[in-house]
């Protein structure tokens, strides 16, 4: 068994997936949409075949208890401690919150931690 893929709510579609395709290295494949429930989205694919989808709905707009509940964070491996201190610095510069500095966890970890367009907290891990 293994995981397919994670799926996260945006208010803009394109910056999220350009985020994840421009930072990450992910593959968009093309937008679905669904007229009739105002559903759009993209599959963003890593070079481990995990995914992440990104998803927008007319009808959600604003971070709700049933919407957003049960997702702390995901986290993407960059190899080495040098790796993850370059991307923090490629985050920063490009104006995005660093909301942890790299350091090494209670459980091992070297990371560092930002927040993608939306919000979402993203460990960059070694």
């Amino acid at each position: 068994m293994r995981l397919t893929h994670v799926a996260i709510w945006t208010n803009d579609l394109e910056r999220s997936r350009t985020f994840y395709v421009k930072y990450f290295g992910g593959e968009s494949n093309t937008k679905y949409i669904n007229p009739k429930k105002g559903f759009a989205s993209y599959f963003v694919t890593f070079e481990n075949g995990v995914a992440l989808e990104i998803m927008q709905r007319t009808d959600i707009t604003q971070q709700t208890a049933c919407v957003y509940i049960g997702l702390a964070h995901f986290a993407f491996t960059v190899g080495t401690k040098k790796e993850v201190d370059s991307m923090i610095e490629l985050f920063r510069a490009d104006g995005y919150l660093i909301v942890g500095e790299p350091r090494v966890t209670g459980d091992s970890f070297y990371e560092g931690v930002i927040q993608d367009p939306d919000g979402n907290i993203v460990e960059i891990v070694a």
